[in-house]
């Protein structure tokens, strides 16, 4: 699976964007290893049930996985790749599925003299089918409340440790 091989939708107004931002009291390092390793981050996230590798290698770019979580009554699984890693700073995971890319930032910037950390995260939606451009904007209020979830998962999680 190659995500990036699907231009930009014709029409970009059918493009969603989600911005959120956490601040999570712990380095920056404790933050990166947590949301930039699979394994790790399933730790982290309660919804997150499973998660299999597809590629040999387990961090940085090219790493490809598979997440299942639960949504609602339902399971669902997602395949991921790394296509963006800059150890300590930023991870980029993009997913192709149900006819949209999911191109997600989240990027890590150390605050209050390194003790604490802010956790940005940009989550991209390029719908390329039209029953996904008519469903993607509708959806984005469910999207941007489970991603904050995860977001509050994290913080919850290393801060508890």
């Amino acid at each position: 699976m190659r995500c990036g091989n699907h231009p930009r939708p014709a029409n970009p107004t059918s493009m969603t964007h989600t911005r959120l931002s956490r601040i999570i009291r712990v380095p920056a390092t404790a933050v990166f290893e947590t949301i930039a390793n699979a394994t790790n981050y399933t730790n982290a996230v309660p919804e997150i049930v499973k998660v299999e590798f597809l590629s040999d290698q387990r961090s940085g770019v090219g790493t490809r996985f598979r997440e299942t979580r639960v949504m609602g009554r339902r399971e669902a699984t997602t395949e991921l790749e790394v296509t963006e890693y800059a150890a300590n700073e930023r991870i980029r995971l993009v997913s192709d599925a149900g006819g949209t890319v999911w191109d997600t930032l989240f990027t890590v910037t150390p605050v209050e003299d390194g003790d604490a950390t802010r956790l940005d995260l940009v989550m991209e939606a390029r719908p390329y089918r039209l029953l996904s451009r008519i469903l993607v904007p509708l959806m984005k209020r469910a999207v941007a409340k489970a991603v904050a979830g995860d977001m509050d998962a994290v913080t919850a999680h290393l801060e508890a440790r």
